[in-house]
């Protein structure tokens, strides 16, 4: 198992075969995570926003705004239901509240 030392500035050199693992090449930024077990992970941020072209597939059709519109009411609208389901363990609609 690669190890590495601190030294008196917190820094360490990362082994060459961890840096060949995670594809490091000099200046490459790395976030750290600490998990639920209080571990702490380490990520390289290596990619790059181009990276991603490609992985939402296209729409056969262009959305309007209307549709766009729809879409996030409908989303809204699922969310506030499944909070509210939730809280009293059934769901509550306007008609049941209108008569009582």
């Amino acid at each position: 198992m690669p190890t590495a030392k601190v030294t008196s500035k917190g820094q360490i050199t990362i082994p060459v075969e961890v840096r060949k693992a995670l594809k490091l090449k000099p200046g490459a930024r790395i976030d750290f995570f600490q998990n639920n077990d209080g571990e702490f992970v380490l990520f390289p941020k290596t990619g790059s926003i181009r990276d991603l072209k490609g992985c939402v597939p296209k729409l056969d059709h262009i959305v309007s705004i209307e549709e766009m519109n729809e879409g996030v009411a409908a989303a809204a609208a699922e969310s506030y239901l499944r909070s509210v389901e939730g809280q009293t363990g059934k769901p509550t609609h306007a008609k049941d509240d209108e008569a009582a």
